[in-house]
């Protein structure tokens, strides 16, 4: 089974796919957020249809749930909950939220490793974002 994991960023979200045996994650690509929770949940849904389109074994999608290093909420673990609601809403595949702390951190640490020019580093940077938390995930699935 296929897995999708979402990074949603005030500018942009990154999206992440796993291998068709759910064990490895890859950053897929970035889409741009304008901002409007509403939107960015029909645009989503709209490259989710297109993926399964495609791919019929996606079986799972993994939202990346922002918060605090204390683990309380912080202004954007709202908006990524009302995203996930109006995305079930679009959608029959099943949502799970994945902590996100520090994924961005991490992602721009591996992306330094790899590519010099910040601005490369900066376009891939949510959808690295994305694998790290869907990776995350699946490395705690039961197998």
């Amino acid at each position: 089974m296929r897995a999708l994991g979402i990074d949603y960023g005030e500018r942009r979200i990154g999206l992440a796919l796993s291998d068709p045996t759910g064990l490895l994650a890859s950053p897929w690509k970035t889409i741009p957020n304008n901002r409007n929770v509403a939107v960015s949940a029909k645009r989503l849904a709209d490259e989710i249809r297109a993926l399964r389109a495609e791919d019929e074994g996606l079986g799972a999608i993994v939202i990346g749930l922002p918060r605090r290093l204390s683990g309380d909420d912080n202004d954007q673990t709202a908006r990524v909950r009302t995203l996930a609601a109006l995305l079930a809403d679009e959608v029959v595949i099943p949502i799970t939220f994945q902590d996100e702390r520090l994924t961005s951190h991490d992602a721009g640490a591996i992306l330094a490793q790899r590519e010099r020019d910040w601005r490369k580093r900066k376009r891939q940077l949510d959808a690295m974002a994305a694998a790290l938390i869907l990776q995350d995930f699946l490395d705690h699935q039961p197998r």
